[in-house]
C-alpha cells in the first residue's frame, strides 16, 4: 500500500493536503508512525473530531457552576476534568467542594441517581454521535424507570455541520477527508455525500489499525488520480451506507439539531443537539437558575486553528514549553485524543526519518 500510495502520488504530481478528522485517528497515525511512512508531499492535518478540544469554554463554564450548585451531584466522563474553563477546571471546581463524579457511560449516572433521590444528577452530556444514542438511551429508561432527579446538560456536537462549516471556510484547504469510523458506525456514509457532491472533495471512512488508515488513504488519492469524489466506506466490517437505523431512531426520539459553538471555531448551525420539548423537565438548565462566566480562552492559544486544520500544534508558540500534558493551557493538550496531546506524546516518532 506504501507503494501503491507513492506511485498515485507521482501520478497526481502535486501536494495534497488530507484531514483526518477523528481524534482517534489522529493517535492511531502518531502510534503507528504513519506520516513518516508516507512521500513528503502527503500532509495529514488534524480535524475537529475530539468532543473534548470542541467543547466550549463556556460550557465547561456552565458544568463548573452546575457542579457548584446546592444539592447537585455532577457527573462526567474522566476526560473532561481537566478541561480548561475561564476561571476553573472541574477538577479546581471538585477541589473546592463540588460533589463531582466519574462515570463511564450516562447508565452509571443514572444508577447514582436511584441511590440520591435528595440530590439533582446531571450527566455532562459530551460527544458526538458515537456517544449521543445511548444518552438518548438513558433519558428514555430514566422516563421508564420513573426517576425524576436525573438530568443532563447536552453539548453534544454533529460531525457533518462541522464539515461543512469547514469547507466553506476560507482557511481551510483540505484535499479530501479521511472520515471517523466510530460516528459513522451509527450515521453511516450518506450524511457525508455533500462533500463530494457539493464540493467535489473525495472522503473515506476508516478503521483505526496502520492497515485501514493506509488503505483509506490510498483510496482517497486513487479517486484524485482519477478525477472522482466519492464517499467510500474502507472500514466495511462495522460501517454500513445507511449506519445503524435504531440508534438513530432512538437518539432522534429525544434531541433535535440545535446551533452550538465549537470551541475555536464558533458557532456552527444545526451542529448540536437539544433536547426536545417533551424531554425539557430533563434539561438541569430548566431546574435551576445559574450564572455562566463568558469566556473566549487564553488568546495566544492556538487550538481552534489546529482544530481546523490550518496550523500544526507545533506552530503555536506555547506548544511543549507553557501547554503540555501536565499543565494544559488549551483542551487540544487534555484529552488522549487531542492533537496537541498526540503531537507531544509522539514527537518522538514523529522525528524519525524512516522512509
Amino acid at each position: 500500500m506504501i507503494e501503491k500510495i507513492r506511485e498515485l502520488m507521482t501520478a497526481i504530481k502535486r501536494p495534497v493536503r488530507l484531514m483526518e478528522v477523528c481524534g482517534t485517528h489522529t493517535v492511531a497515525i502518531f502510534r503507528h508512525g504513519i506520516r513518516n511512512l508516507l512521500p513528503e508531499t502527503v500532509r495529514l492535518l488534524s480535524g475537529p473530531g475530539c468532543p473534548v478540544c470542541v467543547t466550549s469554554e463556556r460550557d465547561v463554564n456552565a458544568a463548573v457552576e452546575i457542579a457548584l450548585a446546592e444539592s447537585v451531584i455532577l457527573t462526567t466522563f474522566g476526560d473532561m476534568m481537566r478541561v480548561p474553563g475561564s476561571r476553573r477546571s472541574l477538577f479546581e471546581a471538585k477541589a473546592e467542594g463540588g460533589d463531582i463524579r466519574i462515570v463511564y457511560s450516562p447508565l452509571d449516572a443514572l444508577d447514582i441517581a436511584k441511590k440520591n433521590p435528595g440530590k439533582r444528577v446531571v450527566f455532562f452530556a459530551t460527544g458526538f454521535e458515537t456517544t449521543s444514542p445511548s444518552v438518548a438511551g438513558t433519558l428514555l429508561q430514566a422516563q421508564k424507570d420513573r426517576i425524576e432527579n436525573f438530568y443532563i446538560y447536552s453539548v453534544h456536537k454533529t460531525v457533518p455541520p462541522a464539515l461543512k462549516a469547514l469547507l466553506d471556510s476560507v482557511e481551510v484547504n483540505v484535499d479530501g477527508f479521511i472520515l471517523p469510523g466510530h460516528v459513522s458506525t451509527i450515521i453511516g456514509s450518506r450524511p457525508y455525500n455533500f462533500i463530494a457532491s457539493d464540493y467535489g472533495k473525495p472522503s473515506v471512512i476508516t478503521g483505526f489499525d496502520a492497515g485501514d488508515i493506509l488503505a483509506g488513504i490510498m483510496m482517497i488519492l486513487e479517486q484524485l488520480a482519477e478525477g472522482r469524489s466519492e464517499v467510500e466506506i474502507q472500514y466495511t466490517k462495522v460501517v454500513r451506507e445507511e449506519g445503524n437505523p435504531r440508534a438513530v431512531a432512538v437518539l432522534e426520539e429525544c434531541f433535535e439539531p440545535d446551533d452550538a459553538y465549537w470551541r475555536g471555531i464558533g458557532i456552527i448551525p444545526g451542529s448540536g443537539l437539544k433536547l426536545k420539548e417533551k424531554y425539557k423537565h430533563r434539561d438541569i438548565m430548566s431546574a435551576i437558575e445559574i450564572t455562566v462566566p463568558e469566556g473566549d480562552g487564553p488568546t495566544a492559544c492556538s487550538c481552534g486553528d489546529v482544530l481546523k486544520g490550518v496550523k500544526l500544534p507545533s506552530d503555536c508558540r506555547l506548544f511543549g514549553k507553557t501547554c503540555t500534558p501536565e499543565r494544559p493551557v488549551g483542551p487540544c493538550m487534555v484529552s488522549s485524543e487531542g492533537s496537541c496531546s498526540a503531537y507531544y506524546k509522539y514527537r518522538a516518532v514523529e522525528d524519525m526519518n524512516i522512509c
